[in-house]
């Protein structure tokens, strides 16, 4: 079994490719014909890596060089740039989560036993690393816990874009942890929300409804889950345009929303649901009160306030 880290040498490269040489290479009376770290192109390429390349060098020399005695110009380059896991490894990123909350169905209030506990929030890394050269992760995320963070530049981002599982984050009424910092963001939380919601949401309805038709007419079913999840996105997008907040928990749809993911209610009346639900949204857009757009500048300036805080607080 290979080794994680150890490079595949299966794909025969084709001729062209520039290489770098991982040896030098000596003639049987001892004189330097390839330096190590000396650059050429590939001009025959064997049938397999058994055998060896036969490679030009810059001053139209050639030598013959197996697969593990020399490198894609490209790829050697890079190496020492790429995200070191022995650099990340020095950090428990987990331990900078600013924010931790739960979303998804506990929070909705449509769990039952088997529903998982799913967690969602931010982190905020240390600068050091933030500022380094192997970079930080987007996000931090564990499957088998159904845990994921977003960096925290990353997660203002998709606020901005009105991105459904990002709002619902600052808006969960089942907080677990909040930093000093998550907090002064959770009191601003209203700067994110704009007239995005409106083309968010509702494209994403559209297209997930689309493939759920497909899904109907080719397979004969359809994920019931997932189009309940779709009626409360529109059910939540229609109160943000309408009273300006994200409502997480759906009580006074409770038992409709069940019944969906029960198959109590058939298809055509979900999708007259989605249909009504599409004109009252229509209506809630022309009405609302919401800017066109986020606040940018306000975002803005939070996280460069976050950054300078976790600068200032590392020795």
């Amino acid at each position: 079994m290979m080794q994680k880290g150890t490079p595949a040498y299966n794909l025969i490269l084709p001729v062209g490719t520039q290489v770098v040489a991982r040896v030098e290479v000596k003639t049987s009376t001892g004189k330097l014909v390839c330096l190590r770290g000396a650059v050429g192109a590939i001009v025959k390429s064997p049938t397999d890596n058994s055998h060896a390349y036969q490679i030009q060098l810059t001053d139209g020399s050639t030598v013959n060089l197996r697969r593990h005695e020399f490198s894609i110009r490209k790829h050697y380059q890079n190496e020492g740039l790429q995200t070191s896991e022995a650099v990340l490894n020095d950090y428990n990123l987990y331990n900078a989560v600013i924010y931790r909350c739960i979303v998804g169905s506990r929070a909705y209030g449509l769990d039952n036993e088997a529903s998982d506990i799913d967690r969602r929030g931010i982190y905020l890394p240390p600068a050091t690393l933030h500022w380094s050269l192997y970079g930080i992760p987007e996000q931090l995320e564990n499957a088998a816990t159904q845990e994921c963070y977003w960096e925290l530049q990353k997660f203002l981002i998709l606020a901005l874009k009105a991105n459904p599982n990002v709002l619902e984050c600052l808006y969960t009424p089942l907080v677990e942890t909040a930093t000093s910092i998550a907090t002064e963001l959770l009191q601003i939380r209203a700067i994110f929300l704009s007239q995005l919601v409106y083309q968010t949401y509702n494209s994403y309805v559209l297209s997930q409804f689309k493939k759920m038709e497909q899904d109907l007419r080719s397979k004969g079913e359809i994920r019931w889950k997932h189009a309940m999840h779709l009626i409360r996105l529109l059910l939540s997008g229609i109160t943000v345009l309408k009273e300006g907040f994200v409502p997480v928990q759906v009580e006074d749809y409770r038992s409709q929303l069940l019944a969906i993911r029960h198959q109590e209610m058939s298809w055509d009346a979900v999708n007259e649901w989605r249909l009504q639900l599409h004109q009252t949204f229509d209506r809630a857009f022309a009405n609302t009160k919401l800017p066109e757009r986020p606040n940018y500048e306000k975002a803005n300036a939070f996280l460069i306030e976050a950054r300078r805080s976790m600068a200032a607080a590392e020795p």
